[in-house]
């Protein structure tokens, strides 16, 4: 077999890959690199639907009071900078602009963590938003009308309904945080990205390398994909049985 690809160029590069890959112990920082990569996602999507949670409600409620027209004016700066700007920039002015002034020195992975979460829950509270939106104003009457409150109301009526909605959304806003992490190692963090980049430069050969890393990234894509379609099959199972009922 190894014969059978030296004779090709494209083959040798595959053998080098592999050596650097199996024998140098490459697949070790793979790993490590793809265990940060969905680690980072993951904990960004969970921070950013919980803030974007909280920044929707904010949107909704009525703006009668003083307090709620300040919190509104706070999340559409909040939303306007994180949407405005790069993440990677974000990545940098938290690492090596904030972190500095503040006195404080967290490792870069959970300044990852932090960056996509407040990153993501800028998008998630748009998403979230429009999910609210699109349940029928008369579930929350409903819920006001047998003595909750209104968070109460939002919180157990309204949301959930809201999060069965936009489940399609929030798995494109998942498989974009996965993507974005390939800007991680501008503050020195593992991922993907570097692992194969470290790869191609022991081997000084970064095509098979670079094709092997586009080929985990579809592959994570196409999971999260399937994954999203059998919860909404298994939340549209769940509506009809209780419309049967």
């Amino acid at each position: 077999m190894e014969a059978f690809l030296t004779t090709f160029g494209f083959g040798r590069k595959i053998l080098k890959f592999l050596e650097i890959f199996i024998d140098g112990g490459g697949y070790k920082k793979v790993l490590e690199g793809l265990q940060k990569t969905v680690l980072i996602a993951v904990l960004g999507l969970v921070i950013g639907i919980v803030i974007g949670t909280l920044i929707a409600t904010v949107r909704v409620v009525p703006k009668y009071r003083l307090l709620p027209r300040l919190l509104n004016k706070f999340c559409n700066f909040y939303v306007g900078f994180f949407r405005g700007t790069p993440i990677v920039v974000q990545l940098l002015l938290a690492y090596y602009v904030i972190l500095p002034l503040l006195g404080l020195n967290y490792p870069s992975l959970w300044v990852c963590v932090i960056v996509f979460g407040v990153n993501s829950g800028a998008y998630v509270s748009e998403i979230m938003r429009g999910g609210i939106q699109s349940v029928d104003g008369g579930q929350l009457e409903a819920g006001r009308a047998v003595g909750l409150s209104f968070t109460t109301s939002m919180m157990r009526i309204v949301i959930p309904q809201a999060i069965k909605n936009i489940l399609p959304t929030l798995g494109n806003e998942f498989i974009a945080l996965i993507k974005e992490t390939s800007v991680v190692s501008f503050v020195g963090t593992l991922d993907i990205y570097v692992a194969f980049n470290n790869i191609g430069t022991n081997s000084y050969e970064f095509m098979v390398p670079y094709l092997v890393m586009a080929i985990i990234y579809i592959v994570l894509v196409m999971m999260i994909s399937a994954l999203i379609k059998v919860m909404e099959r298994r939340f549209g199972k769940s509506d009809r049985h209780q419309e049967s009922h």
